[in-house]
C-alpha cells in the first residue's frame, strides 16, 4: 500500500521567548563603592504573591502535556522563545457543509470510531515551522508584502482522501482540492521565499491541497483507505448541491504563530 499523502498542523499555544538578560554582565560602574569600605551583607528580602502575579508573563509558554490535546503528540520540543508558525488560507465551513460531515464522520467512524471532527477548516501553504518571538512580525510583514498583489480566486475540493502527519502519530480523512492546483503553487511558492529568508522548512514538493474533515491520534490508514474511503466518496458525490457547495472561495491568506492570528486579505 502507498503511502498516504503528508498533513502537518502546529502545536496548540504559543511557544515563548527566553527572558533577556540572564546571564548579562554589570555595566561599568554598576555597584560601586569608596575604596576601603566594606561590602554591606547581603540580603534579598522575599518577593510577595500578589507581586509576583501582577503582571503574567506573555512570554511563559504552556505546559506540554499531551493528555489536554487528544493525545497529540508535538512534532518538536517546546522550548521558550521558539512559536509553532503556520501559513494557510481558512476555510469558513456553511451550515450545508457541517450537514456533509453529519453524514461523512458517522460513517467513517464505523471504521475508526475515535475519529474526531475538527473544530476550524483551512488549506495549509506551509509546513508547521519554528520562529523566534522577535521574528514574528518582521515574518508576518514579509508575507503581506507578497500577499498585496495576489488575486482571490475560486476552487474545488471534492475527493476524499487519508492523509497522515510525517511522524505517523495523527490521521486525517480530507477533501482534496481538484481544481486551480496551480493557483495554490503560485501562493506556496511566496511562501517559500519567505522560508528561505528565515532559514526555515519550505512546504513539500509535490503538496496535496486540502481540507482536514477530522482525524485521530495514530496511523489508521489501513482501515480507512479501501472500502470506507470509496463509500465516503460516494456519500460526497450523492450529497445534494456537492458541486455548488464545494466550489470554495480563497479570499485571504491567514498566518498563526502562537497564540497570535495574522490575516493578509487576497486582491
Amino acid at each position: 500500500m502507498s503511502a498516504a499523502p503528508l498533513v502537518v498542523y502546529s502545536s496548540s499555544g504559543s511557544e515563548d521567548e527566553a527572558e533577556a538578560g540572564a546571564g548579562a554582565q554589570a555595566l561599568p560602574g554598576a555597584g560601586c563603592r569608596p575604596p576601603g569600605q566594606s561590602p554591606l551583607p547581603s540580603q534579598r528580602l522575599p518577593v510577595p504573591d500578589s507581586v509576583l502575579h501582577m503582571f503574567p508573563g506573555t512570554e511563559e509558554g504552556p505546559e506540554d502535556d499531551s493528555a489536554k490535546h487528544g493525545g497529540r503528540v508535538r512534532t518538536f520540543p517546546h522550548e521558550r522563545g521558539n512559536w509553532a508558525t503556520h501559513v494557510y488560507i481558512p476555510y469558513e465551513a456553511r451550515e450545508e457543509f457541517q450537514d456533509l460531515l453529519d453524514e461523512l464522520l458517522p460513517h467513517a467512524q464505523t471504521y475508526v470510531p475515535r475519529l474526531v471532527r475538527m473544530e476550524t477548516f483551512h488549506l495549509s501553504l506551509s509546513q508547521s515551522v519554528v520562529l523566534r518571538h522577535h521574528w514574528i512580525l518582521p515574518f508576518v510583514q514579509a508575507l503581506k508584502d507578497r500577499m498585496a498583489s495576489r488575486q482571490r480566486f475560486c476552487f474545488t475540493a471534492d475527493r476524499v482522501k487519508i492523509y497522515t502527519n510525517e511522524e505517523k502519530t495523527r490521521t486525517f480523512v480530507g477533501l482534496e482540492v481538484t481544481s486551480r492546483h496551480a493557483q495554490f503553487l503560485d501562493l506556496v511558492s511566496e511562501v517559500d521565499r519567505i522560508m528561505e529568508e528565515f532559514d526555515l522548512t519550505t512546504f513539500y514538493q509535490d503538496p496535496s491541497f486540502h481540507i482536514s474533515l477530522a482525524w485521530c491520534v495514530g496511523d489508521a490508514r489501513h482501515q480507512l483507505e479501501g472500502q470506507c474511503l470509496r463509500e465516503l466518496q460516494e456519500i460526497v458525490d450523492e450529497f445534494e448541491d456537492s458541486e455548488v457547495l464545494l466550489r470554495m472561495h480563497a479570499e485571504q491568506v491567514r498566518c498563526k504563530s502562537g497564540n497570535k492570528f495574522f490575516s493578509m486579505p487576497l486582491k
